[in-house]
């Protein structure tokens, strides 16, 4: 199983949000090419880039230092947040990003999503952000009536090959991941799931790895020192 620690960018600056708002932000770093580099030199195989500022105003500011990250870091990046259309698609790829991650998109133009696959194959991934089992929209403020199970398998239709599920009810919030959703996920496609949201213990990457997770991605507990990066990988 991979592990991917997450950085997450804002104003240029490594942070982390409680439960995606906006308003409770905590700043662990003023430089993420630091922090990028750190998780390179602890054995890292992939590292899991967000940028919260295109995820909210659909515009980055980020991408000054996404260019330093991709350019002095070896090991693959895969990044999301405010990739909305196929030029911002086209120029991460072609910046040297290995995956990029869609969200709403993925939802609300069916055929931009298919033809990224088409084109990017793999390079595409899908974030899946979840309640209860019904997909979230508009970052997280609003519940739709799809069904995140079913919604998965239809991605896997259209040729997605993973996708990062987030049940938005765990996330930050250091209480481990919603295990009977993974479940349910692996048991009902093929697709590669990485699990994101309220992994904070040895324990708790175990529990996925022993259910067949592809991956997951951990954040808060790295930074707060709950979970010792070093113990995982090994894992």
């Amino acid at each position: 199983m991979k592990i991917f620690p997450a950085i997450d960018m804002k104003d240029g600056k490594c942070v982390r949000l409680t439960q995606g708002d906006f308003n409770k932000v905590t700043v662990y770093n003023d430089n993420p090419l630091e922090v990028a580099k750190m998780w390179e030199e602890k054995g890292a195989e992939y590292i899991h880039l967000v940028d919260l500022d295109g995820a909210k105003e659909g515009k980055s500011k980020n991408m000054k230092i996404i260019k330093r990250i991709l350019k002095e870091v070896k090991i693959p990046i895969q990044i999301g947040g405010g990739i909305r259309d196929e030029d911002k698609a086209n120029t991460l790829i072609d910046i040297g990003v290995s995956r990029i991650i869609l969200g709403t998109i993925a939802i609300n133009n069916r055929e931009l999503l298919k033809n990224l696959v088409n084109k990017y194959d793999e390079k595409i991934v899908v974030s899946v952000d979840a309640k209860k089992e019904l997909v979230a929209i508009e970052g997280w403020n609003k519940t739709s009536a799809i069904n995140s199970i079913e919604f998965v398998s239809d991605l896997e239709g259209v040729g997605v090959k993973s996708i990062v599920y987030t049940d938005i009810a765990k996330d930050g919030m250091m209480k481990g991941p919603n295990i009977d959703v993974y479940k349910k996920l692996n048991n009902s496609s093929n697709i590669n799931i990485i699990a994101s949201g309220g992994v904070s213990t040895k324990e708790d990457v175990m529990k996925l790895k022993e259910i067949g997770i592809y991956g997951c991605i951990i954040g808060k507990a790295l930074y707060d020192n709950k979970i010792s990066f070093d113990e995982v990988i090994k894992i």
